[in-house]
């Protein structure tokens, strides 16, 4: 038996999570670094009217794309780690390849985001590590990514037990952040946000210049989805998406209306990050800085913990589905990826490095991790959709109308998405789609296959393509990190 036998054989046995674990995966994965920094990227482009309309155009959007991942998980029973599988059905292997790939990517560039958030509010007591994006702080950051993977190695249900606690304690903070800014509220001060400021532009300019950060808040919605090969019983996978979705958009758009009842907007847009914290200090004094402070580093390390175990999934699953190379196919017998693992973690470790190049960290990580995740979710939407439409051989149920109607507006949800990114990230996106091309073939290789089909091959050329401006445009400035 050679290494790579012993690697893949005998499978280990599957651990089995509850509908509450679900509902706290996706709680979790939700609720990281992006609901502490809402307040000043809201101000920084909207006052309250075009928030409140940006809140009910994502919450809607993003609740069908809920009721998608509810959906498939009843619909398509066969199908795990839904986002990648599901692209994979509709749309072949070469997309469904793109998606598993992509989603993982996004997972990795958002895991840096949390460390530079961590980072950005010990910076506030220790200088040298400015913004989150010094040498020191990525120095300190890298011991934290390595330091969390030798806690997931010890083993997937350790690490969920973990989430569960510290998706409880991270609420906390978010809540009191809440009750105390509708207690401070000044209704003189939310009046005069209410239109926005002379920077923000048309209302429709304010509300497509919230997009990827609401998308980046949400991301985490399709986590029980993810782990559907976990769960207990499979139709816990829509129930804890439901639920999950509803609870953490309650509580986004709360976070955001209530700061404008705190400072004008202009002032919001200049806080340092974490800027809840500063939100909160403005209304009760240096204690609350302190007090989302400490919040926000149990909550970024939670979703942490989530958000690396689903990264390490995605590339499990698809190795073990003969769409990722075998190597990655390797778990040890607590059953972690523990391949997928390593290579989770040493991507983001990459993208950490290159926040020491970028103008602002912080934006950067957040937009290009919801620019990658794009695709993904159309792909999954459409595929909805399809089947709708025409339901395949692998369909469970009839469609209905209210079917075709959700696939419908998730589609076209993450379509305007995508325009609303514009073309700066999806250039970006391209240039890490394009050489992530090199796992796609190692794995035809494998298999004896052609590398490419004649339609693989054109989707293939696009994506170079893509890549090969969005090389140029960096080295010419006409994109900036």
């Amino acid at each position: 038996m050679t290494d790579t036998d012993r690697a893949v054989a005998p499978s280990p046995p599957t651990a089995k999570l509850t509908f509450w674990t679900m509902t706290a995966m996706v709680v979790g994965s939700m609720v990281g670094a992006g609901v502490f920094s809402l307040p000043r990227r809201f101000a920084q482009e909207t006052g309250v009217a075009g928030a409140l309309i940006a809140w009910v155009v994502a919450g809607t959007g993003m609740l069908m794309l809920a009721f998608v991942f509810q959906t498939l998980a009843l619909r398509r029973p066969d199908l795990d780690a839904g986002v990648y599988a599901y692209a994979k059905a509709g749309f072949g292997e070469y997309l469904g390849f793109f998606s598993a790939f992509g989603y993982w990517a996004s997972a990795c560039v958002g895991n840096v985001t949390y460390w530079v958030l961590i980072m950005s509010t010990l910076g506030a007591l220790i200088p040298a590590l400015g913004e989150g994006d010094t040498l020191l702080a990525v120095a300190l950051s890298s011991l934290g990514l390595w330091g969390f993977f030798l806690l997931i190695r010890q083993g997937i249900k350790e690490a969920t037990a973990i989430n569960r606690i510290v998706t409880v304690a991270k609420l906390v903070p978010i809540i009191v952040f809440i009750i105390l800014a509708l207690f401070y509220l000044n209704p003189a001060v939310f009046a005069e946000n209410w239109a926005g400021a002379d920077y923000a532009g048309s209302l429709f300019q304010q509300v497509k210049g919230t997009m990827l950060a609401t998308v980046f808040v949400f991301l985490g919605v399709e986590g029980a989805s993810v782990y559907s090969r976990h769960a207990k019983r499979r139709e816990d996978v829509g129930r804890a998406t439901i639920l999950g979705f509803l609870s953490v958009f309650a509580i986004f758009a709360s976070v955001t209306i209530v700061s404008y009842g705190i400072l004008p907007m202009a002032d919001i847009a200049q806080l340092r990050q974490p800027s809840m914290a500063g939100v909160l200090e403005a209304a009760v004094g240096p204690w609350g800085q302190w007090f989302v402070s400490i919040g926000l580093i149990i909550s970024v390390l939670g979703a942490y913990l989530a958000w690396t175990l689903m990264a390490a999934e995605v590339l499990f699953v698809a190795a073990k589905d003969r769409d990722m190379p075998r190597f990655l196919r390797r778990a040890t017998g607590d059953d972690v990826p523990v391949n997928a693992l390593i290579l989770s973690t040493a991507l983001s470790q990459f993208f950490l490095v290159v926040t020491l190049f970028s103008d602002n960290a912080f934006n950067l990580a957040l937009d290009l991790t919801s620019a990658l995740t794009l695709i993904p979710f159309l792909l999954a939407a459409g595929y909805a959709l399809k089947i709708a439409l025409r339901p395949d051989a692998g369909t469970v149920g009839a469609s209905t109308t209210g079917m075709v109607v959700v696939g419908a507006l998730a589609t076209f949800y993450t379509a305007f998405l995508l325009f609303a990114a514009g073309l700066r990230f999806l250039l970006l996106s391209f240039v890490i789609y394009a050489p992530a091309t090199i796992l796609f073939a190692m794995t035809r290789r494998e298999q004896g296959r052609p590398v490419f089909s004649p339609a693989e091959l054109v989707i293939f050329v696009i994506s170079v393509i893509g890549a090969v401006i969005g090389v140029i445009a960096l080295a010419a400035g006409w994109i900036k990190l």
